[in-house]
């Protein structure tokens, strides 16, 4: 059972923006000033510019593989199981770890509002919270969806507030020293921001429950970041300008503390109420996009059967819900999050080198079923100096996380090579990549089959009569330069005997039809096409000739040829016959396509995957 579209443009743009606005920016500008001072202003914005190739490579990867589980299924499909079990078990933990952060993160301002809630009333809050999210997100994304948009709005509200009545009192002189530490700093508190916009491609995961993903998806995540980054620099500035830098330093509370300082007792409450909203939106946003990781998996033969199941009655993953909401509760009521989440800050930055590792295999391999409809600009330069970005801020993290990260990625291995590996058998961009370099044939495809049926429910495409014949037809894929006479005898016993009709009769008919004018319509293309008695006969041949098919002396060689062959009652199916194929062949990338294939079935799915008005369902 498939998982319902449901989640509307603003619904995406919600669950992006709500993931990253909590901890990000109601906790960490005091941690930072202390470390970079007034400059963190700059590390938000630097911050941004550094999330930016992640933001580009996932938006492509989303639009041509809008399915759920996102940085699971992309790094699975790219570079194989091993990696997608690496990078699937990574990123769910890394956003449930965050998710369950962020809902004890309230307690800060919990207390704000109530000085007597104790360290296990908090606990007890955040796994309350965590059951709320598990009912409303088990009876569909829309409830989820709905529930995101509200605290979002609201959220985003506030901070606005915050910024237009903070700003008049912002004071300059605050500003300086700008940079007392270096341009290290800077540099140093990006890092740490960097993972506070990992949020934002949360909705690539959800994907497949977006109406329209390929032109919501990468809308809602450029338009999350526009908004989310316009409001990070200007709080952060914001709140640098108006409370001292000696109470800002180490704050765990500094909007609130900036908001009591320039509004009062009314700028403390919103700004607190809009702190605990940010938290309870990562929470919510957290279970929506992580428990579809663990169903993705399964359903891949990387995880047990149970955990993929999807629910009959609200078309939920209400298995990986359970376990996503259980293992969030087992990390709030009995461990110290601290360092397991910059465990899962690692593990997060990681993720986003992959992806962009993802963008450049999928374009590489030239797979002809890869078609997103939004493109990474400045392929591959920003890609690769994302990945050199990256793997600098790794090594930066510190030598825990990274043992833990260790740790973790290689007892995902080890689960991939013990009950995983010996299931998984499809076939990854990476061998596409390797087929394409060392121009070997390592087998059938099937990434290309599945990318197709993939494409056809995001396009909402519903297969004609044309489509299936093109599924079953014969595919021929000629060597060699050859006259159209021979060319004519191939197909007669090919077309004989599919039809049932002797060779030399279809020849002859072959000849006739060729002699009365050319069916080599264009400089590389042809359709021949006869009538045959009978009824309800209708076939196709599709025929590539690289070095080509001569038709005439004084026509140029056919390297694209669409036989048809139709009994008469299929007179007028004939004419609608030619009316795709003069829609394929239209297509100004057509003949590079067709010449670039590297077999059959990719020939097939150039026709398939051509853009055509499609008839109507009968």
């Amino acid at each position: 059972m498939r998982l319902k579209k449901e989640l509307s443009g603003l619904d995406a743009f919600c669950v992006a923006s709500g993931a990253m606005i909590s901890s990000g920016l109601f906790v960490l500008p005091g941690i930072l000033f202390a470390k970079s001072g007034p400059s963190i202003v700059v590390a938000y914005l630097l911050a941004g510019v550094l999330v930016l190739p992640s933001l580009f490579s996932k938006a492509e990867l989303s639009t041509a593989m809008p399915k759920a589980g996102g940085d699971y299924f992309f790094i699975e499909r790219s570079l194989g199981g091993a990696f997608g079990t690496i990078g699937g078990m990574a990123a769910w933990l890394s956003l449930a770890l965050k998710s369950a952060f962020a809902l004890v993160g309230m307690g800060s301002f919990a207390i704000l509002l109530r000085p007597e809630v104790t360290g296990i009333q908090i606990k007890l809050l955040a796994i309350a919270f965590c059951l709320v999210f598990m009912v409303v997100n088990l009876r569909g994304a829309k409830h989820a969806g709905r529930f995101q948009t509200g605290i979002v709005l609201a959220l985003l509200v506030a901070i606005v507030f915050y910024v237009i009545k903070g700003l008049p009192s912002v004071q300059v002189e605050r500003y300086s020293p700008f940079a007392p530490h270096g341009s290290g700093a800077i540099f140093a508190s990006a890092g740490l921001v960097f993972v506070a916009y990992g949020g934002l491609t949360k909705v690539a995961s959800i994907a497949e429950e977006v109406r329209e993903p390929g032109r919501i998806v990468p809308l809602a995540m450029m338009l999350s970041f526009g908004v989310v980054t316009t409001l990070y620099v200007l709080a952060v500035f914001t709140t640098v300008g108006t409370i001292d830098g000696t109470v800002l330093a180490g704050s765990r509370t500094p909007l609130t503390n900036a908001a009591q300082a320039f509004a009062g007792a009314p700028g403390f409450l919103i700004m607190t109420v809009a702190a605990i909203f940010a938290f309870i939106s990562t929470g919510n946003a957290g279970i929506l996009s992580a428990s579809r990781t663990p169903m993705a998996m399964a359903q891949d033969g990387l995880l047990p059967a149970p955990v993929g199941a999807v629910n009959k009655k609200f078309c939920t993953p209400h298995v990986a819900i359970f376990v996503t909401t259980g293992f969030m509760i087992v990390v709030i009521a009995a461990l110290d999050l601290e360092q397991l989440v910059k465990a899962a800050s690692t593990m997060k930055i990681i993720l986003f080198l992959l992806v962009n590792v993802a963008v450049i295999v999928m374009r590489e391999s030239r797979i002809q079923s890869y078609r997103p409809t939004f493109r990474s600009p400045l392929y591959p330069w920003l890609q690769i100096a994302a990945i050199a970005c990256y793997g600098y801020l790794v090594f930066r993290m510190g030598m825990v996380p990274l043992v833990i990260t260790a740790a973790f990625f290689g007892g995902s291995l080890l689960w991939y090579v013990a009950y995983s590996g010996i299931h998984e058998n499809r076939e990854s961009a990476l061998i596409h990549l390797v087929r394409r370099v060392t121009s070997k044939d390592l087998g059938v495809s099937t990434l290309d089959s599945e990318l197709r049926e993939i494409l056809k429910e995001r396009d909402d495409i519903v297969e004609d009569r044309f489509d299936g014949l093109v599924k079953n037809c014969t595919i021929l894929d000629v060597h060699g330069s050859e006259s159209v006479d021979a060319f004519f005898k191939r197909l007669g016993k090919i077309l004989g005997s599919e039809i049932g009709m002797d060779p030399d009769h279809v020849y002859d008919l072959l000849v006739d039809r060729e002699a009365e004018s050319t069916t080599a319509l264009r400089p590389g293309l042809a359709i021949p096409h006869v009538v045959i008695d009978g009824e309800h006969e209708f076939h196709l041949v599709l025929v590539r000739s690289r070095d080509g098919i001569i038709f005439g002396p004084d026509t140029p060689p056919v390297h694209a040829v669409f036989v048809l062959i139709g009994s008469r009652d299929e007179r007028n199916y004939h004419l609608r016959a030619l009316m795709h194929i003069a829609q394929i062949a239209h297509d100004r990338d057509f003949d590079h396509k067709w010449m670039a294939a590297r077999g059959p079935e990719e020939l097939r799915n150039i026709v398939l995957l051509s853009e055509r008005r499609r008839d109507p369902a009968s």
